[in-house]
């Protein structure tokens, strides 16, 4: 796996960050990175891609829930942020478990998120509506508050990726997955620079990650401002 060094210019900050792949997970004994303080927004999205990876490892990979934050004390739940003045998701959380998992079919998506101006590519539509919560976790589907425009390679592999290692693991138990999604704009944009995801089980470490996902397309550059895009040849 390769580590790259990436520096952010609009704070006065300086971090080694480590680059992985959107199907790679660090393991236990890799080298501990700077701490990236992570309710700062600008910083991560400041971030800019290396248009090779699409995974940033934040925080040396570990979440940053408090022990508040880890009780079971409400049981399974999950709540989401009102839209913003214009209108754009906001973090999502939830105490994960096998009872909150579907057990019907997903209907189609019908609502359009902030940025929605999709764009058809030689390999497909350029946008997905990607859910902050993935459908397969919690059967949470047509809801603005939980779907945001994502690229094609930030939904899959991206943040799939993660959220099928939460998946397999509660179907094979019957613990619990602390989660959140947290979608990160820059200033007024309609589209969001990517998303950091959190997630931690309750009764053992199994599942334990920080990690922020680029969305980003390989050959295109997008306006983030308004969600147009252009093709780059």
């Amino acid at each position: 796996m390769k580590k790259i060094l990436i520096t952010i210019g609009i704070i006065i900050l300086s971090a080694t960050i480590a680059y992985y792949k959107g199907d790679l997970i660090p393991k236990s004994d890799e080298k501990a990175e700077p701490r990236i303080y992570t309710d700062q927004q600008i910083e991560l999205a400041s971030l800019v891609s290396d248009s090779k990876n699409q995974v940033v490892i934040v925080n040396n990979n570990k979440p940053d829930f408090t022990a508040t934050d880890l009780t079971l004390e409400k049981g399974t739940w999950q709540t989401f942020s009102n839209l913003d003045d214009l209108n754009r998701v906001g973090v999502a959380n939830a105490m994960l478990s096998r009872e909150l998992m579907p057990r019907e079919e997903r209907e189609p998506l019908h609502v359009d998120p902030t940025g929605w101006k999709n764009k058809k590519l030689a390999s497909g539509w350029l946008y997905n509506r990607s859910h902050l919560i993935g459908f397969q976790l919690t059967g949470e589907n047509n809801n603005l508050k939980n779907l945001m425009t994502g690229t094609r390679s930030f939904n899959t592999p991206g943040m799939l990726t993660y959220e099928n290692k939460i998946a397999t693991y509660l179907r094979t138990t019957k613990n619990h997955v602390r989660y959140q999604v947290r979608p990160v704009f820059k200033g007024s944009e309609l589209v969001a620079r990517g998303v950091q995801m959190q997630a931690k089980s309750i009764e053992d470490n199994q599942i334990s990650f920080n990690v922020y996902v680029f969305n980003v397309e390989g050959g295109v550059t997008i306006n983030y401002q308004d969600g147009s895009s252009r093709i780059v040849k």
